[in-house]
C-alpha cells in the first residue's frame, strides 16, 4: 500500500480509503447489510494496508456505523483512522450534538473518533453549524479526547467552500466530491488546490461518480483502448486522482471482494505525476465524451430519497442516462415501465428533493424530461 502525507498533519494515510457508504447488503435492501460479507471485506482491506475507515449516521440507514464497530473488534479499530459524520441537517440545539456523538460512539464501540466531520456542508447547513456554535463544540469534545481532528463535508458552489474555510484557521481536513467528470462541479479541482495551500488534508469521495464510470459505453472504451498502458475504467479514475499532490486520501465504497482487491492493487501502483502527458490527454478526451453521451449530472447519492411521493429519483435518472450513453431505449423503456408509480410522471412537484440535492439539480425539470422520454406515444 502507497501512503500519503494528510495535509499539515504530521501522519501518513493509505491512498485507498474504505467509505462504507456501499456495503454488499441483502435482497437488494440498502437497509440491510450483508454483515459477514462486509466485516470480511473491512478487515481484509485493513490487513492489506488500508488505514482510513469512513463512515457516516446515515449510511445504510443508519447501520454503516454499527457494522464499522463490529468490523473494528478484536484489534482493528487501533489500525485505523476511523471518520464519521455529524448529521447537520437533524441539528437544531447545542444538545443535539452530544447526543448524537455520545450515539455514534456506542454504536461505533470506540471512545473516540480520529476524523470527525460536519456532514454535507451547504450554504445553509453551514449557517445553522454556526448559529449552534458547533466549531467551539468540536474543539471541546477534542479537549475531552473524543474527536482528534475536525473536518467538514461539502456539496455546494466553490464560494461557499473558500467562505468554509476561511472562517475557521484551525480545520485540519476536508473532504470534497471531485473526480475527472467534476473538475469545476462544487469545490472542484480549485477547491481542491486551495484547501490544500491551506494545510488541509483533502479526502476525496465519488472518486468513480457512485460507480457511474466503471462501466463505461463503447465511445468512451474506445478512447480508453488507444492508451498504451491498460487499465479498467475504475482505476483509470483512481489512478488519475492519485496522480494529485493535493489529495490525501481517495474514498471508494466498494460492494463486492472483486472491487476491493481491484482498488488495493491498483493503490499499490500509486504515485505523484506519475501519469504521463499522453495519459492526462487521453482521461480529457474520456471526459469530454461523456459530456457529449450523459444528459443527467445524477451520482446516485440517494440524498433526495425518500421521495414523499414514492418516485425513485435516482433510477429514474439512471435508466434516463443509460438509454442515451447506451443507446438502449427500448431495454431501458421497459425498465422504466417498470418502476410501477415510482416511475417519473408521478412527481407531484413538492421540490423536497431539490432542496436536499448535493448536486443542486433541477430534478422537476428533468423528472419531465424523463417522463416525456418513456413514455411518449
Amino acid at each position: 500500500m502507497q501512503y500519503r502525507k494528510f495535509g499539515k498533519l504530521d501522519i501518513a494515510v493509505s491512498a485507498l480509503g474504505f467509505g462504507l457508504m456501499r456495503l454488499p447488503v441483502i435482497d437488494k435492501d440498502n437497509n440491510k447489510i450483508d454483515e459477514a460479507e462486509a466485516i470480511k471485506m473491512i478487515r481484509y482491506a485493513i490487513d492489506n494496508g488500508v488505514n482510513y475507515i469512513d463512515t457516516a449516521w446515515p449510511y445504510h440507514g443508519g447501520n454503516s456505523e454499527i457494522v464499522a464497530g463490529k468490523a473494528l473488534k478484536d484489534g482493528y479499530r487501533e489500525k485505523t483512522f476511523l471518520a464519521t459524520k455529524l448529521p447537520t441537517w437533524l441539528i437544531n440545539e447545542k444538545e443535539d450534538m452530544d447526543k448524537y456523538l455520545n450515539e455514534q460512539l456506542k454504536k461505533l464501540q470506540t471512545d473516540h473518533i480520529d476524523f470527525y466531520l460536519l456532514h454535507a456542508l451547504d450554504k445553509s447547513k453551514w449557517e445553522n453549524m454556526k448559529r449552534v456554535d458547533a466549531l467551539s463544540w468540536a474543539e471541546k469534545k477534542k479537549q475531552e479526547g473524543k474527536i482528534r481532528y475536525i473536518g467538514f463535508s461539502f456539496h455546494d458552489e466553490y464560494p461557499v467552500f473558500q467562505e468554509i474555510v476561511d472562517y475557521y484557521d484551525k480545520w485540519d481536513f476536508c473532504q470534497i466530491q471531485y473526480n475527472y467528470m467534476d473538475i469545476d462541479v462544487q469545490a472542484g479541482e480549485k477547491g481542491l488546490k486551495y484547501a490544500a495551500s491551506k494545510g488541509l488534508g483533502v479526502v476525496i469521495m465519488e472518486p468513480i461518480r457512485g460507480g457511474r464510470l466503471a462501466n463505461p459505453p463503447k465511445a468512451v472504451m474506445d478512447i480508453w483502448g488507444t492508451a498504451k498502458v491498460k487499465r479498467t475504467p475504475a482505476e483509470w479514475a483512481l489512478q488519475w486522482l492519485w496522480n494529485q499532490p493535493e489529495v490525501s486520501v481517495v474514498l471508494s465504497g466498494m460492494s463486492t471482494f472483486e472491487q476491493l482487491k481491484e482498488n488495493i492493487e491498483s493503490a499499490k501502483m500509486s504515485g505523484i505525476n506519475t501519469l504521463t502527458k499522453e495519459e492526462l490527454e487521453i482521461v480529457s478526451k474520456v471526459r469530454n465524451k461523456y459530456k457529449e453521451l450523459s444528459p443527467i449530472a445524477c451520482t446516485g447519492c440517494n440524498y433526495c430519497m425518500p421521495c414523499p411521493n414514492g418516485v425513485n429519483i435516482p433510477r429514474n435518472f439512471e435508466l434516463y442516462n443509460e438509454a442515451h450513453m447506451y443507446n438502449t431505449y427500448e431495454a431501458n423503456r421497459r425498465d422504466y415501465e417498470n418502476l410501477g408509480d415510482a416511475k417519473a410522471s408521478s412527481c407531484i412537484e413538492c421540490g423536497t428533493c431539490e432542496s436536499v440535492c448535493p448536486q443542486h439539480l433541477t430534478i422537476i425539470d428533468y423528472l419531465k424530461e424523463v417522463a416525456d422520454y418513456f413514455e411518449r406515444v
